[in-house]
């Protein structure tokens, strides 16, 4: 009776504890800020973050963020946000070219264009790793970092020089990829304004000697209302807050400023095909992408419904992964994903890696697993294993906090700046999924593939080598492949999972018959009593983790030649394999939320 009566006790206090956390939890409260970051903005409109991070000791890494990429250019500038980038490392007011790549490397720095920065659609990004156990060094970069901001030279010269290094890069870059994505970036954009902005811009334009366009791009976007500084690092932060005064609030503001414009991408009621093929193509793969708004993640209920949008895809994945795993799969992989592609539009999309000969197998089995789960949904054990899964990784991702790299940091940051996306911190976040993950339910997650599998605003893009002999499937036939997977009859998914144990009978135990130190290695040497050698070293490099590794003598030089082949491609295929009574399949989901 006691025993029975304590059970009680355990499941009411439970219970009400779960209760507890999801109702303290108010959805529609605003999305916290990590405490552990320092935001401000200086009286010129720059914008700025701050956070202490140690790992790695002595460093920190420092973001320039200018919102203003190659979306802004002028038709007389198409590629001069990305040249404008180029000629930040061709010399500024107090850094010389050669003082600035002398700088760079006293303090061990790769540098250059495309490795210290980087330009898109709608930014350009400025990045530096800073050394902190330099008081010198480190304020140096940011100097370099303002001057970047507002004191880049442009000398005539400089320009004429960069220019040809930028049409070199878009030479080198007229590969397969580069070529096919210029004929289906405008139907994916829909003939916005993101279809004629590239960043690597127009080789005409390029060659064009008007020096003035260039500078233009840099006077009218790179101004404080446009920019942000993120410092993250070992470091004081009070120092590094006095630092970015120091350099950056006595940028002027604008006079005049035109105006940052942000361009949509226009809707389509109907689906719309981008079939598009190159002789150099390295693959097949045939993608659907269905386009929404951006919604922004900026209350907890945001956040929840975020959390369960990637539980959708988790499990669709799921799906898809057991299909790629059966005999002669329709794909090589397939993906089940949701993301902005632009700062103006987000998608959900579905692609395949394809064989030459398989482009409407593949789109077929994205399509026809889509409309599984239409007619069928999930069921609640693959939304257990997905949640267990989830929340596997948020606590990993908690317990090695302290391991974080400011880089990661950095970049986090720097969304947050360019793009709102939110900085709860970790602590906030795995707070939020341990009690918002018992509040999502199959049904709410199965009526996502309804706001996804849209009947306009779609575009299917398919991507094939071209030669003699390959047929490509038409648009028309792309089309009807569509209705034809609507109109199947269907059998809902069977989840197989197995309750035995992964080890049948546990081995006898044997027993260590002699132990020695290494102490140059910090290892601990057993011998057990089958022979086998332990070797045993106990690091910090992360909080919750183990990593086993087991070898033998021998190998691929005991083998006779003619098994060479099979020998180098059987570790390959052991990874691919089960264990015991579990195949692949199964043993996955054995061991979904353990490793």
């Amino acid at each position: 009776m006691f025993r029975h009566k304590l059970f009680l006790l355990m499941l009411i206090i439970a219970t009400t504890s779960a209760i507890f956390t999801q109702e303290s939890l108010d959805l529609s409260q605003s999305l916290p800020v990590d405490p552990n970051v320092t935001i401000g903005q200086l009286d010129n409109g720059i914008n700025y973050l701050i956070r202490v991070n140690k790992k790695p000791e002595n460093r920190a890494e420092v973001r320039l963020t200018i919102n203003a990429g190659s979306i802004l250019e002028d038709e007389d500038q198409l590629g001069f946000a990305h040249l404008g980038e180029h000629m930040a490392f061709n010399g500024t007011e107090n850094f010389h070219k050669q003082a600035l790549i002398d700088y760079l490397e006293s303090i061990g720095m790769q540098f250059g264009p495309e490795i210290n920065a980087y330009t898109s659609f709608d930014e350009v990004v400025y990045m530096l790793q800073l050394p902190t156990d330099s008081l010198q060094q480190f304020e140096k970069g940011f100097q370099v970092l303002e001057d970047w901001a507002h004191l880049v030279s442009y000398e005539d010269e400089e320009i004429t020089k960069e220019r040809g290094v930028v049409i070199e890069e878009w030479r080198l870059g007229r590969g397969a990829g580069q070529r096919m994505l210029e004929k289906w970036l405008p139907i994916l954009f829909n003939d916005s304004q993101y279809a004629e902005r590239l960043p690597i811009g127009q080789v005409e334009i390029l060659k064009n000697k008007d020096n003035e366009a260039v500078r233009r791009f840099y006077k009218e976007w790179y101004r404080p209302d446009l920019m942000a500084v993120i410092a993250v690092g070992d470091f004081e932060p009070d120092y590094v807050k006095g630092l970015i005064e120091k350099h950056f609030a006595a940028i002027p503001k604008a006079d005049k400023p035109r105006e940052r414009k942000y361009f949509p991408v226009p809707d389509h009621p109907e689906t719309m095909f981008a079939i598009v093929t190159d002789p150099e193509a390295p693959s097949t793969d045939v993608s659907v992408y269905f386009k929404r708004d951006v919604e922004l993640d900026k209350t907890i209920d945001d956040y929840r419904r975020s959390l369960a949008e990637r539980l959708y895809n988790q499990m669709f994945n799921n799906r898809l992964d057991e299909v790629r795993q059966q005999a002669d799969p329709p794909f090589i992989y397939g993906i089940s994903a949701s993301g902005r592609i632009i700062r103006t539009k987000d998608t959900y999309f579905l692609t395949a890696d394809v064989k030459e000969d398989g482009i409407e197998r593949g789109l077929d089995a994205l399509l026809t697993e889509a409309y599984r789960i239409k007619k069928f949904g999930f069921l609640a054990s693959e939304l257990e294993r997905a949640k267990s899964s989830t929340l596997r990784l948020y606590e990993q991702i908690y317990n090695e906090r302290d391991k974080t790299e400011s880089s990661s940091y950095a970049g986090e940051y720097v969304n947050h700046v360019l793009e709102q996306e939110p900085i709860p911190g970790i602590e906030k976040e795995y707070e939020f999924v341990k009690a918002l993950l018992p509040t999502i339910q199959v049904e709410e997650i199965n009526g996502f593939v309804d706001e996804f599998l849209t009947e306009g605003n779609n575009v299917v893009i398919v991507q094939a080598p071209e030669k003699d002999g390959l047929a490509i499937p038409t648009e028309a036939q792309l089309a009807a492949l569509f209705t034809a997977v609507k109109n199947k009859t269907l059998q809902p998914y069977e989840d197989k999972v197995s309750d035995e144990p992964l080890v049948a009978k546990p081995p006898s135990p044997g027993k260590i018959v002699q132990e020695r130190q290494i102490e140059s290695l910090g290892v601990v040497e057993w011998t057990l009593s089958n022979g086998v050698r332990v070797m045993l070293k106990s690091t910090d490099f992360k909080n919750d983790e183990i990593q086993f590794q087991g070898s033998r003598w021998g190998g691929a030089s005991n083998a006779p030649v003619e098994d060479f082949p099979s020998i180098r491609t059987a570790s390959a295929i052991l990874n691919q394999s089960g264990w015991g009574a579990f195949d692949k399949i199964t043993l996955d989901k054995k061991l979904t939320g353990k490793i």
